[in-house]
């Protein structure tokens, strides 16, 4: 899933997907959120995991006030993105961390693992998804313990995630079963990359990704500036977003999934007149080419390789599927009054959002040891500038 996100599979029946409710949700958020077309067509049920403690501990990206504001916004726009893709929702349940995680069992568990966690294996498990800084507070040290202790509390037998989740996978198959708990399986997606050069989508970096709220200016212009130079596919965030987003849930839309979704027989990403099993379109005048048909991906890659099709095809065909795309979902918030509210507390600078900046807002005072550091370095460089006067009076610093 995005940065600090993951999906979490019960047994045959269950499925759980989690996420950490910090910054928006972006359009990364399809690709995990299309795998469970797949769980459900195993006939399973899906509990999606809102991680509001994960999300407090991730060096606080947000406090316990303003996440607590956001759960009610990551539950609406999830659904939303599920209505859009056509993925039914009547064995979907949504789950809020803190509801388990501060009972006593949970808690006893959690100084099981501390006491058999260092904290440099703590640091590196973390790594690659909580934000790393010079010095580590003891919030994102204790991150992956969580992440390891959901798998039993929730009773799964396998968590998805993305790529950079791997480190935290490891660390609990290695701890669990240290205090008794099974060991679980893993599975991991590759991660959605920037529109930008290099990285990956991220809601920390707007250039890097699209919200689902964007306009269709603030979209055209993402995409306009997007990294995609001409028969280049290494680093293409265009190319990369049409292969992760655009061709997996086109082909849900498409084909459809036996006994779950309805085959669709086309979708917005297809032009009129397009070959039967088409998944995605590049509309051209005939004087440039004509349209272009693709029912695979790689043969979308190949064209671009072989500059059969160019940055400016590519940029306006994925505008044109991602206005489609987003369009529902925000047909949908702005008929929904609530809808709107929550996305300004959480968000907007809405007067709740103000009232928690206004509580974070903290001084601590200078220890001991900084303060005489201070007045000894004050007494060195007056009196090295009264000996250079040649002054041998040395006036005295003033009051700290």
């Amino acid at each position: 899933m995005a940065n600090g996100s993951r999906l979490c599979l019960l047994k045959k029946d269950e499925r759980l997907a989690c996420t950490a409710t910090t910054g928006r949700p972006h359009l990364a958020y399809f690709v995990p959120l299309a795998k469970l077309a797949d769980f459900l067509a195993a006939g399973v049920r899906v509990k999606i995991l809102l991680a509001d403690v994960h999300a407090f501990l991730d060096n606080l990206k947000a406090p316990f006030e303003l996440v607590e504001l956001r759960l009610d916004y990551y539950e609406r726009i999830i659904r939303a993105v599920l209505a859009v893709m056509g993925v039914p929702v009547d064995r979907l349940e949504f789950v809020k961390g803190s509801s388990y995680q501060y009972s006593e069992a949970y808690s006893r568990d959690k100084f099981r693992m501390c006491a058999i966690t260092t904290s440099h294996d703590a640091l590196r498990a973390g790594a690659e998804v909580v934000k790393q800084v010079q010095s580590p507070l003891l919030s994102g040290l204790l991150y992956p313990l969580l992440q390891a202790l959901d798998e039993e509390y929730l009773k799964v037998d396998i968590q998805f995630g993305g790529v950079d989740q791997r480190k935290i996978f490891t660390f609990a198959m290695d701890a669990l079963p240290k205090i008794g708990y099974q060991r679980r399986i893993h599975l991991m997606n590759a991660m959605v990359p920037s529109m930008t050069a290099g990285g990956k989508m991220s809601s920390s970096d707007p250039n890097s990704k699209i919200d689902f709220l964007d306009s269709p200016a603030a979209v055209k212009k993402k995409i306009k500036s997007a990294y995609a130079a001409p028969g280049e596919v290494e680093g293409n965030g265009v190319l990369a977003f049409c292969k992760a987003v655009i061709f997996p849930i086109g082909e849900l839309k498409v084909h459809g999934i036996k006994g779950v979704m309805e085959k669709k027989g086309t979708w917005e990403a297809v032009a009129d007149g397009a070959p039967e099993g088409t998944i995605f379109s590049i509309r051209r005048e005939e004087k440039y080419g004509g349209n272009v048909h693709y029912s695979k991906y790689e043969d979308l890659e190949a064209d671009y390789a072989s500059q059969k099709v160019f940055p400016a095809d590519l940029k306006a065909g994925v505008l044109d599927v991602i206005l489609a795309l987003i369009k529902p979902i925000q047909e949908a918030f702005e008929a929904d009054e609530a809808w709107k509210k929550v996305e300004r507390a959480a968000y907007g600078g809405g007067e709740e959002e103000k009232q928690v900046k206004k509580k974070e807002k903290k001084y601590a005072p200078k220890p001991e040891w900084v303060l005489e550091k201070e007045k000894k370095e004050k007494e060195e460089q007056l009196k090295k500038e009264t000996e250079q006067k040649g002054d041998g009076q040395v006036p005295q610093p003033p009051e700290s």
